[in-house]
């Protein structure tokens, strides 16, 4: 028998290669070379000169890169003294010229051989489900607190992430924030403490975190920003943080009234009798002396100062200035509205995404020639359990196609809602191919008809069933509901018709 492509074979032919190339990309990704910046801080040199998250880098000093070893061994032993040096750093479409002593302040990764985005679970990272302590947030709140929340992750240097206002059954509004390929280290001490910053004189509150008082603050520039050398304590090493910020003019009159009413200090007379006072979340981390010279005077400008330690030097160092660019990143930002608590919290490694990929893959095509034997046993036609693999082929590579192609990312749910999909395919394939061979006083075209009648009424159920779960579990299930949806739909529109021309080839 000679098989003619139909109309709706073609339609299937045709959104398969349309979802090929969403998959894989024009070039294909899978031909590309070099290494992917997955992140960079927004505060380094190498952002300043125009790297970016995405961009792919090829070469590095005239060298090649090609894997994530090219990548080390160029920079191996580069940075080993403390003077600035020179990198030329070329990616597909630029190139830049770094000036430093440090490596690059980036993460980089092998290039995916897909444009499919792996959600939290598979390519590993932090996830936490936060809402506000003892309120109740509505809708447009928490809106406000994800801008707010995104704002403040992005200035401190965690681009990789993605801050979303999710819900439940119940109504109630939570705000989820996933970081790829990240601990949770960071996540968690960002969100569960509101950052409210103050600056007092006693009890009189002179400046806080936020624009409304601080008109700028130093950030990445040596002459009003740094870190100085650590010196030897008790039990390891110190080293203390300085920079200065711009406060607005209505801050520098309150710092004026303020001091304009101390005394001199008793002990020194250099200084003024009350300090300035830094407090973060109600807690004291550092004072300052006021000199006698800024008694009653309207100025702008503030040097704020702090420590890090740690076992050794570079330790305290780093310390250091983790805490120097918090403290930057909330005078900045401000305080959070609301205080947070962090309702759940995963970790997920990306060894264990990677396994798990594996043996799904392997599980699936183990499972699919199962059933297709079993088709074969059943209806001895060798066509027939070629036609239903082709087709259940093809739908996952339409929704791994649909979701490349809307940027959806691929989690746990999303895996189980394109097996839900393939059992429910397989499914009404059968009911396609015992239709085919019942009832021989109707046409095939009839006994066909009355199997996509039965299709149909299923397949309006499912949908019915997975729309509340698109809200199930504050969002969490959002990825199943939707690979579903989309699994079941295609196969309404797509496959099920193709495959009923092909079932219809077969029996003629």
């Amino acid at each position: 028998m000679k098989l003619k492509f139909t109309f709706k074979i073609w339609i299937l032919i045709i959104v398969l290669a349309f979802s090929l190339l969403a998959i894989f990309g024009m070039p294909p990704t899978f031909i590309k070379s070099g290494v992917l910046i997955t992140s960079i801080d927004s505060n380094s040199t190498a952002f300043e000169q125009g790297l970016r998250q995405g961009q792919i880098i090829t070469e590095i000093d005239g060298q090649k890169i090609i894997s994530l070893e090219d990548f080390s061994n160029a920079l191996q032993g580069k940075y080993d003294s403390n003077e600035s040096v020179k990198t030329i750093i070329k990616t597909e479409n630029s190139g830049v010229i770094l000036f430093s002593d440090q490596p690059p302040e980036i993460t980089v990764s092998e290039i995916p051989k897909t444009q499919i985005n792996l959600g939290l679970d598979l390519s590993g990272g932090a996830r936490a489900l936060v809402q506000a302590k003892d309120k109740k947030l509505s809708s447009a709140e928490i809106n406000d607190l994800v801008d707010i929340t995104s704002n403040r992750l992005n200035e401190f240097g965690l681009t990789d992430l993605k801050v979303l206002p999710v819900s439940d059954l119940g109504g109630e509004h939570y705000m989820l924030i996933e970081i790829a390929g990240a601990t949770p280290k960071a996540l968690e001490e960002m969100i569960s403490k509101q950052g409210k910053f103050e600056a007092k004189i006693g009890n009189d509150t002179v400046f806080i975190g936020g624009e409304r008082d601080i008109a700028s603050v130093c950030r990445g520039d040596a002459t009003c920003s740094r870190v100085e050398r650590p010196v030897q304590i008790e039990g390891g090493y110190a080293s203390r943080f300085l920079f200065s910020i711009t406060l607005s003019a209505e801050a520098a009159q309150r710092h004026a009234d303020i001091t304009n009413n101390l005394t001199l200090s008793l002990n020194n007379s250099e200084y003024l009798s009350k300090k300035l006072d830094l407090y973060l979340d109600d807690n004291l981390v550092d004072s300052l002396f006021i000199g006698k010279g800024l008694k009653g005077r309207i100025t702008t400008q503030i040097q704020i100062s702090g420590s890090g330690t740690g076992e050794t030097g570079e330790d305290a160092v780093g310390a250091a200035q983790e805490s120097m660019h918090k403290l930057q990143t909330i005078l900045i930002t401000g305080s959070l509205p609301y205080q947070l608590e962090i309702v759940k919290l995963d970790t997920i490694s990306p060894i264990l995404g990677d396994e798990f990929i594996k043996s799904i893959f392997m599980a699936g095509i183990a499972a699919l020639l199962a059933v297709s034997i079993v088709i074969f046993i059943r209806y001895k036609k060798f066509k027939s359990s070629l036609a239903l693999l082709i087709t259940s082929i093809s739908e996952i590579i339409i929704i791994l196609g649909v979701a490349s192609f809307i940027r959806w990312d691929l989690d746990l749910p999303s895996i189980a809602g394109i097996l839900a999909t393939i059992g429910t395919g397989i499914d009404q394939q059968i009911i396609i191919l015992d239709e085919a061979r019942q009832d021989k006083y109707l046409s095939i075209k009839q006994r066909m008809k009355r199997a996509f009648a039965i299709i149909l009424g299923a397949y309006f159920t499912a949908l019915v069933a997975l729309i509340p779960l698109y809200w199930a579990g504050a969002g969490l299930l959002k990825g199943f509901a939707v690979t579903t949806i989309i699994g079941i739909t295609a196969g309404v529109l797509i496959t099920r018709p193709a495959f009923t021309d092909m079932v219809k080839k077969i029996e003629d």
